[in-house]
């Protein structure tokens, strides 16, 4: 009887060290993040579509609802990727320099990064 049971008692930790094993194979997922354009009443809607083509490549069509998104709400998601990407998107909107067809518009428009909750 003792040799049945470490007969299966061999299987059960052979298959759970495989298992460790491909555990750590596996390349863990980077932590996912949201760049946030926020709304101001410096900036048009031809600004904002202009921006997102330019730096996320996004259709006009994507463009004019980031706009109204952000007109609407105060605020709109452009893109949800990882955190050294979002840095990168958040610094070339601000860097993105002023509405020419508003004459009060100073500046770029704000952009954050936020953690994606799940």
């Amino acid at each position: 009887m003792a040799e049945q049971q470490s007969m299966v008692a061999e299987p059960e930790v052979e298959i759970s060290r495989r298992q460790q094993r491909d555990e750590k194979r596996k390349p863990k997922k980077q932590p996912r993040y949201n760049v946030v354009l926020w709304d101001d009443p410096d900036h048009s809607y031809d600004y904002v579509v202009l921006m997102m083509k330019r730096l996320f490549h996004h259709p006009i069509e994507a463009g004019f609802q980031i706009a109204k998104q952000v007109d609407l709400g105060g605020k709109a998601i452009c893109l949800t990727t990882t955190l050294e990407h979002a840095e990168l998107k958040r610094d070339q909107i601000k860097a993105f320099g002023k509405d020419e067809m508003i004459a009060r518009c100073k500046g770029s428009m704000s952009a954050t990064i936020e953690p994606v909750t799940e």
